[in-house]
C-alpha cells in the first residue's frame, strides 16, 4: 500500500516558522503597551500617593511649636495673621524675642482714633527693640509692620522729631506712649506701665532718670510748657521719691479725674 502525504496547509495548520515568530511578537507588543502607559501618566498623572500612618515622619518638636504658635495667635489677635506669622517664625527661627503680646487686651477707651497701637503692642516691640538701645528705621519699620501696625502712622510719628537713619528706641516709644494718651500725664503713665517690671496691676514703678528723661522730652515736643516748670515738677517729684529708691510709681504723679 502507497503511503500519503500530507501537505501542509497555511490557512489550517500552522507551522514551525509561524510558531517560533510569536515570542518576539509578545515581546514587542508590551514594550508598546509600557510605551503607551508611560504617555498616559504624563498626561493624566496618577492620583496622590496614600501612605499610612508608619510611612509618615512627624518632627518630635512640630507638635508643641504649632501649639505655642497658635497660642500666641490668640494672645495677640493680629489683623493680619500671615504677615504676622512671618514675623514670628522669622524671630522664632532667630533667636529673638517674638511679636506676642503677655495678654488680651481690650481696645484703648482714651484713644482718639483707632490707629490700631495698644499698650500691649508697644510693649511687644519695646521687648524687641529696646536692648539695642538704637535701632535702625528699616528695622523699626520691619517690626511695626509685623505687628500689622499702620506704617502711615509710624512716619507720621516720626515726623515729630527730626530723626535720622537711626531712633533711639525710648523716645519712639515716647511718642508712642502720646497717641495712646490725650495728655502729657497720661503719656508718662502708660510710659510707666509698659517700662515697668512691677507685676500687672501693681505700683508701675520705673527709675526716676528714666521718667524725667521721658517726661522732659514729651514736654519739648508739646512745647506749651515753660521749661520752668518742667524742671520745678521734676524737683519736687525727686524729693518725693528719694526715700522710695529713687523709683517713680503711677501713684506718684497721676490723679485719675473722677467720673461725673
Amino acid at each position: 500500500m502507497a503511503t500519503v502525504k500530507h501537505k501542509r496547509c497555511p490557512g489550517n495548520w500552522r507551522g514551525r516558522a509561524a510558531v517560533t515568530r510569536w515570542p518576539s511578537e509578545r515581546a514587542a507588543a508590551r514594550s508598546s503597551f509600557r510605551i503607551l502607559l508611560l504617555d498616559l501618566t504624563r498626561i493624566m498623572p496618577l492620583p496622590d500617593t496614600m501612605f499610612c500612618a508608619q510611612q509618615i515622619n512627624i518632627p518630635p518638636e512640630l507638635p508643641d511649636i504649632l501649639k505655642q504658635f497658635t497660642k500666641a495667635a490668640i494672645r495677640t489677635q493680629p489683623h493680619d495673621v500671615l504677615q504676622w506669622s512671618a514675623g514670628y517664625f522669622s524671630a522664632l527661627s532667630k533667636g529673638e524675642p517674638l511679636p506676642v503680646k503677655d495678654r488680651i487686651e481690650m481696645p484703648v477707651a482714651t484713644q482718639k482714633t483707632d490707629t490700631g497701637l495698644t499698650p500691649g503692642l508697644l510693649k511687644v516691640l519695646h521687648k524687641q527693640l529696646s536692648p539695642k538701645g538704637r535701632v535702625s528705621m528699616i528695622e523699626l519699620e520691619k517690626k511695626w509692620k509685623h505687628l500689622c501696625l499702620p506704617v502711615e502712622q509710624l512716619r507720621a510719628l516720626l515726623q515729630l522729631d527730626n530723626f535720622g537713619e537711626e531712633v533711639e528706641w525710648l523716645k519712639v516709644l515716647a511718642l508712642g506712649c502720646s497717641i495712646l494718651g490725650g495728655s502729657l500725664m497720661t503719656s508718662v503713665k502708660y510710659a510707666c506701665e509698659i517700662l515697668t517690671t512691677d507685676p500687672e496691676g501693681g505700683p508701675a514703678r520705673i527709675p526716676f532718670d528714666t521718667f524725667s528723661f521721658i517726661y522732659t522730652y514729651l514736654a519739648s515736643i508739646d512745647g506749651e510748657m515753660p521749661d520752668y516748670k518742667v524742671e520745678a515738677f521734676l524737683n519736687a517729684l525727686k524729693g518725693q521719691v528719694e526715700r522710695k529708691g529713687d523709683q517713680v510709681g503711677v501713684s506718684d504723679f497721676f490723679i485719675p479725674s473722677k467720673k461725673v
